[in-house]
């Protein structure tokens, strides 16, 4: 039988005899009873803590959980809301109910636009220096190669008639040039009261009177625009355009000139060229076999190289370089390269002039006779007065003598009106109605 574990000291033996022996069972009954309660009031207390400490961690862990979720929530809000931002933007911008395939090309091309009208605000000097060095040459040329041989082979007649047409056509050239890179193509005023009756220009927030757009090289709105011209580096417009024009057209007539009367030297200069590199490949090959004091001297001086060479250049600049083996009937029917894009822009323009209309207006008026055709209805151009009377009012001509001494000699005067309306100009007979803005 195992051995019994010494109990402790009751804890009525540590009381006093004097209270054992009254009702000390019951005071030791109550006295064991409240330390077992206490025992057990704190261990719930303890427990009851627990659980507290517990709860508030989960609901901080909650609270943590659901405002990470809040803001995801909100961040899926945000983007999605961006999302249609954009979309009712984009088709805002889009939509049109005069959108087509030009429309969109010209979207896609802007930055291409963008880029070239750079590239051309900063070469236009460049470019113009181009044409006085490239017209020099050809005028140097002539007069230090052709000229002297113009007068000791060709008939009185025809030096007289060579110095008489190359001066005049020369002075025309340099006179419409220089008047069309320094004369101003006009530009509305600024002050709103001084105008009447226009719109606003988007891009210099300023009066836009009827046939004046913005140019995005210039920065300007231009009175009558018809493009800017990079050879020129200047707009062309209601007063210079007249310049511009008489310019392409003298400068193509002064190719053709060139081309016809300089055929005959260019094919013995080219004929001469050929002579020389075949007599150089000769003169080589002798000299492969023999001593070089047996070389031959050379065939051509360089004199004579430099002026079949100048001869050549001026031909080939005036004209496309076409081998002289070739038919000389085609070598003639073959425009000049200089002249074939002079040629084909004076035609571009002489074509627009003869509707009353610059290169801006000929898209506005077929855009507008498209929509106009649908509807069965005629477009008309306000700003046309028949084909004679338009390049009547072009070129200025009131009287005929105007067309010797405004057309054919070199004048400053000024174009009919002022480029900020529209009226009936004094060369045109018939009544018109009002002019309206396009």
């Amino acid at each position: 039988m195992p051995a019994r574990r010494p109990r402790g000291p009751d804890p009525a033996d540590r009381l006093p005899r004097c209270w054992a022996s009254s009702g000390s069972s019951s005071l030791l009954a109550r006295l064991s009873g409240g330390m077992k309660s206490s025992a057990g009031r704190c261990g719930t207390a303890g427990m009851r803590s627990r659980q507290r400490m517990f709860a508030a961690v989960m609901r901080l862990l909650l609270k943590c959980l659901r405002l990470g979720r809040r803001r995801r929530f909100k961040l899926v809000r945000q983007v999605e809301q961006l999302w249609h931002y954009g979309r009712l933007c984009l088709r805002s911008l889009l939509y049109n109910s005069f959108t087509n395939s030009d429309v969109v090309l010209d979207s896609l091309f802007e930055p291409v636009y963008w880029l070239v009208d750079h590239v051309t605000r900063w070469f236009g000097v460049v470019f113009v220096a181009l044409v006085i060095g490239l017209t020099s040459s050809i005028v140097a040329i002539v007069y230090i190669c052709l000229l002297p041989l113009i007068l000791q082979t060709y008939t009185p007649a025809w030096i007289c008639w060579h110095l008489a047409y190359g001066h005049w056509n020369l002075l025309m050239i340099v006179f419409h040039y220089y008047m069309a890179i320094t004369t101003s193509p006009g530009h509305p005023p600024q002050a709103k009261d001084d105008l009447t009756g226009v719109s606003i220009c988007r891009k210099c927030i300023a009066p836009k009177p009827a046939r004046t757009h913005h140019c995005s090289i210039c920065n300007r709105c231009v009175l009558k625009m018809d493009h800017h011209c990079p050879w020129l580096n200047n707009c062309v417009g209601h007063f210079n355009h007249r310049y511009f024009f008489s310019f392409c057209l003298f400068m193509t007539m002064g190719c053709i000139y060139c081309s016809i009367s300089g055929w005959d030297m260019f094919r013995d200069a080219y004929a001469a060229i050929e002579r020389m590199k075949l007599l150089e490949k000769e003169r080589l090959q002798v000299a492969a076999n023999q001593t070089y004091y047996q070389t031959p001297p050379p065939t051509f001086s360089f004199r004579q190289r430099a002026f079949h060479k100048s001869v050549v250049y001026l031909w080939v600049l005036c004209r496309a370089g076409l081998r002289v083996t070739c038919c000389p009937l085609l070598s003639l029917a073959v425009p000049s390269s200089v002249a074939l894009a002079l040629g084909a822009l004076t035609l571009w323009h002489a074509a627009l002039i003869t509707r009353g209309e610059t290169s801006i207006e000929r898209h506005i008026n077929k855009k507008e006779r498209q929509r106009l055709q649908k509807k069965g209805k005629v477009f008309r151009n306000p700003y046309s007065f028949g084909s004679w009377n338009n390049w009547k009012v072009f070129l200025g001509v009131d009287v005929p003598r105007h067309w010797l001494t405004r057309v054919l000699l070199p004048s400053p005067h000024l174009p009919h009106g002022t480029g900020l309306s529209w009226d009936l100009p004094p060369c045109v007979m018939e009544q018109r109605a009002p002019l309206l803005a396009i």
